[in-house]
């Protein structure tokens, strides 16, 4: 009889045929328009019709990572971007969710390194003798620290480290200090009129809002303990990385701390196939996504494919592993 070999032969011809790429047509929830988000919108669906000219991938102004997960959790989007530390804020059910989200997916890691910056007013910081963030406790400085707005990551990052070294909303206002929540630009104009001592974010090394602090405000860049850099990545998910010593004018040695990362998710609903075809195409045309800015340009494969705190999307796992960037 001749059932088995066809049988194998027609399973053969039918593998051959999912692995072929398929035109999508997806929707990608980002962030607010014309910032980075918003250009990884535009990458990505530059990779999809480099695949295949018929697919599309349209960009989906929101308010960020925290009403992406939402929206992905509810099969309202098929594509999100979240930082890393928001998607592990998800997994545990904290604030702003109200239970934890349990149906995403990832499709790959974007970018690894925003770390989070402590910028200090040079003058306050020599008057008072801080270094590091771990000697503004002790200092009795009456600082006034720009962080985000509430349900901006970087804040929950900013006060988490903050408290991780003693600093509190408490002890600061005992001191005659105040927290100031602002987003980063604004942040940089309250520092260069005077109206902040210090500010923080977690963005890009030298990107436009700390250059503009670093050519128009006289400032250093605090020092980060190990401990709260340990104490953070375990809470949120992120990374440790080292801003270069030189990248700002009051910065010769090498600063530690800890990074957020960007994720592209999905939820357990999008098919193996859509899933296994849009990373495929990142694999095979990821030049068309660093392209996109400088800040991607360090982008790889094995970033890409490197596991995060949400577990991959099948179809995702199935061509890292066809292509050698995940083991069996």
């Amino acid at each position: 009889m001749t059932f088995k070999p066809l049988v194998t032969a027609l399973a053969v011809a039918l593998s051959a045929g999912c692995a072929q790429a398929q035109a999508v047509n997806l929707n990608l929830a980002g962030a607010s328009p014309g910032g980075l988000w918003s250009l990884v919108g535009v990458g990505l669906d530059r990779v999809a019709k480099a695949a295949d000219p018929a697919s599309v991938v349209t960009y989906q102004s929101t308010g960020g990572g925290f009403a992406n997960i939402g929206l992905l959790s509810s099969h309202r989007v098929d594509l999100g971007l979240s930082h890393d530390a928001e998607a592990t804020v998800a997994l545990a059910g904290s604030a702003p969710f109200r239970e934890p989200i349990e149906n995403l997916r990832a499709i790959g890691y974007l970018y690894n390194w925003a770390p989070m910056h402590f910028f200090l007013d040079r003058g306050v910081a020599e008057q008072y003798g801080i270094d590091s963030l771990d000697d503004i406790a002790t200092s009795g400085a009456p600082l006034r620290i720009g962080i985000n707005r509430p349900g901006n990551i970087t804040s929950d990052l900013a006060l988490f480290m903050l408290a991780e070294a003693g600093v509190t909303e408490e002890a600061l206002a005992a001191n005659g200090g105040q927290l100031v929540r602002a987003g980063s630009s604004e942040q940089a104009e309250l520092m260069q009129d005077g109206r902040l001592d210090m500010i923080t974010n977690g963005i890009f090394v030298l990107h436009s809002s700390f250059r503009a602090v670093d050519e128009n405000s006289d400032v250093v860049l605090l020092e980060v303990p190990e401990a709260v850099i340990e104490a953070t990545n375990a809470q949120y998910g992120t990374g440790r990385m080292i801003i270069p010593g030189g990248s700002y004018s009051n910065q010769p040695n090498d600063v530690a701390s800890s990074a957020l990362g960007a994720l592209l998710l999905t939820h357990d609903q999008l098919s193996d196939e859509v899933a296994h075809t849009i990373t495929g195409a990142l694999i095979e045309h990821l030049d068309e996504m660093r392209a996109v800015h400088s800040s991607m340009a360090d982008l790889t494969v094995e970033l890409l494919a490197t596991p995060s705190v949400i577990p991959f999307h099948p179809g995702a796992a199935a061509a890292y592993r066809e292509a050698g960037l995940l083991a069996e």
